[in-house]
């Protein structure tokens, strides 16, 4: 239970940079660097444009690999049917997993269908970075740039409590590697810098996670390919932890459900990933 607990931890913050299309408005001093921009703008064309398959795969804190999950998801299809379910931890889904899954698909349907209700463009509110029932945001207009060479510039970007939760921000950095020439993603990263506490339960130690992006295809810009990482924790001084990699493969270019009267409504606001 633990291990896939935290393991999300590390990647809402990620899932929130790399889909974002329209961050919030920035302070009158402050803008998001271009360079940044552009490959969130880039991954915001290019989002629920792909079918693909994800095969998820963990180890325990001996490093004992556990059964691999398998999913295909087609966001061509409709709702109830975008994830297909192939392999649940090394075993072929059951009747209730597959409506687990369905539910899944009708609850991102619904998503999108009150946004629109709402006069709201899906993607047009930067994700929030949650934990529980606190959260954080990322604040984009306030990234700066941790390393550079002549083929790629690393931002940090920054996460601000404001009102809305009590997490430790302090303890997490967020970067993210955009290349040059195609001013598209090629990383992003998140990393703890120090122990904290969720709920007086769950201390976590340490932990690090990234997203790669990869070219599926030469016509379109990179696509997350593959998730990995790891992190270990302790909960009433039990030692738990352990490691994670998620790989997309199979990739086929699809049109989204949501346009299938030609109207383009815009992208999610998080991964799955």
């Amino acid at each position: 239970m633990h291990r896939r607990f935290l393991g999300p931890i590390l990647f809402l913050a990620l899932a929130g940079l790399a889909t974002a299309a329209e961050p919030s408005a920035p302070a009158p001093d402050a803008e998001v660097p271009p360079l940044l921009m552009d490959a969130l703008d880039k991954v915001a064309a290019n989002f629920d444009r792909w079918a693909y398959t994800e095969t998820q795969m963990m180890t325990d804190e001996h490093g004992k690999p556990q059964p691999e999950t398998v999913i295909h998801f087609d966001p061509s299809k409709p709702y109830p049917e975008q994830y297909l379910p192939l392999k649940i931890k090394g075993k072929p889904p059951t009747e209730k997993q597959l409506q687990g899954f369905r539910k899944r698909g009708e609850k991102r349907g619904e998503k999108f269908a009150k946004q629109e209700a709402e006069g709201k463009a899906p993607g047009s509110e930067l994700p929030r970075f949650k934990m529980g029932s606190s959260s954080a945001s990322i604040d984009l207009a306030h990234a700066t740039i941790a390393s550079e060479n002549a083929d790629s510039v690393t931002y940090e970007v920054p996460l601000r409590n404001d009102g809305k939760g009590t997490l430790p921000v302090e303890k997490f950095q967020l970067f993210a590697r955009v290349n040059r020439a195609t001013h598209a993603f090629e990383n992003v990263a998140l990393k703890v810098r120090g122990a904290f506490r969720v709920k007086l339960l769950l201390k976590v130690k340490s932990g690090e996670g990234s997203i790669d992006f990869g070219v599926v295809d030469r016509a379109f810009d990179p696509v997350p390919v593959v998730a990995s990482g790891d992190a270990t924790a302790t909960i009433f001084f039990v030692k738990v932890g352990g490691s994670f990699e998620t790989k997309r493969t199979d990739f086929v270019r699809v049109k989204p459900y949501g346009e299938r009267f030609g109207v383009t409504i815009g992208p999610m606001k998080a991964l799955d990933f």
